[in-house]
């Protein structure tokens, strides 16, 4: 006689403990007892025939059986709540649940001010925003919709070249007050406060390509959030860089050494599936002529 195979519950739990670290914030986040997380967790090693956390003084340490299980049920997880967005409503309904994934910029500053149109003519649609500079797999079906800085090589997936977007160096004028703009490139590193990633190189490797050889240690304010990067530069706490349209909207920001630009090339993906989608493809058009209007400004 073969083994049930593990329920949806049991893996659902798992990542739950895997993204929280613990029982208790496992049992916070699905709204269940903690005894009931650690049964769920005790029922899938057995069902699975493997140890899946050990115990530490700061919390349960994953097993590698563990950190090899947990991209399965993240997939397991994606396509769940893919189910619950494709039967939200029929396929050429107005209606119904569409996910979109951006850059966490795009997510926060761009997205949220072009959907009061969408939300008055059609607002039976529910919008769901998955903000990350990580790809959502849209072959998964992690998103509906998504806009990307990179062409997307896969020939199921829809894209739409939206147009360049630039990004510039910009600082706030409280920080130019005090501190007179940098003439040269290699003027950055003298004097001036820098705003950029704590781990992420992108940004270095940008400064490089315009002859400055910035290193982490030279950032005076280091974090991988490009929206706390941001909030930083208009604070008026350095110099960072910052989309030129975005600082367009932004009252007090001025660009600092206009030589130094990089186009960033900007698409609206979905999957070819989802054409026939209706409630899809409303969202998709409308991402595409709302960033469109966005890049000019």
């Amino acid at each position: 006689m073969s083994t049930p195979e593990p329920s949806w519950e049991l893996y659902e739990t798992f990542l739950s403990v895997m993204r929280t670290g613990s029982l208790s914030g496992a049992s916070r986040s699905l709204s269940v007892a903690q005894p009931t997380v650690r049964r769920r967790v005790e029922a899938l090693e057995r069902a699975l025939g493997v140890v899946l956390f050990t115990r530490a003084p700061n919390g349960l340490v994953p097993t590698d059986a563990a950190r090899a299980t947990q991209p399965h049920a993240e997939a397991m997880s994606a396509s769940a709540r893919a189910l619950v967005r494709a039967t939200s409503a029929p396929l050429e309904a107005e209606e119904g649940t569409v996910r979109v994934t951006a850059s966490e910029i795009i997510g926060l500053e761009v997205i949220p001010s072009t959907l009061g149109p969408l939300r008055a003519k059609w607002p039976a649609l529910a919008l769901e925003l998955a903000l990350s500079n990580r790809l959502e797999d849209l072959l998964r079906r992690d998103a509906d919709v998504a806009v990307r800085m990179t062409a997307p090589t896969q020939a199921s997936l829809v894209a739409r070249r939206v147009g360049v977007i630039p990004l510039g160096l910009f600082a706030h004028e409280d920080y130019l007050a005090d501190h007179p703009p940098p003439r040269q490139p290699e003027a950055l590193l003298k004097g001036h406060a820098l705003i950029g990633a704590d781990r992420a190189q992108d940004q270095l490797r940008l400064l490089a390509s315009f002859g400055v050889a910035a290193r982490a240690k030279d950032f005076a304010i280091r974090t991988d959030s490009d929206g706390a990067q941001l909030a930083a530069v208009r604070a008026g706490l350095g110099i960072g860089v910052c989309q030129v349209p975005l600082a367009r909207r932004t009252k007090g920001l001025r660009r600092v050494l206009p030589s130094i630009e990089y186009p960033l090339e900007t698409f609206v993906v979905m999957h070819e599936d989802q054409r026939s989608v209706r409630r899809v493809r409303i969202v998709f058009e409308h991402l595409v002529a709302a960033l469109g209007r966005y890049l000019k400004g």
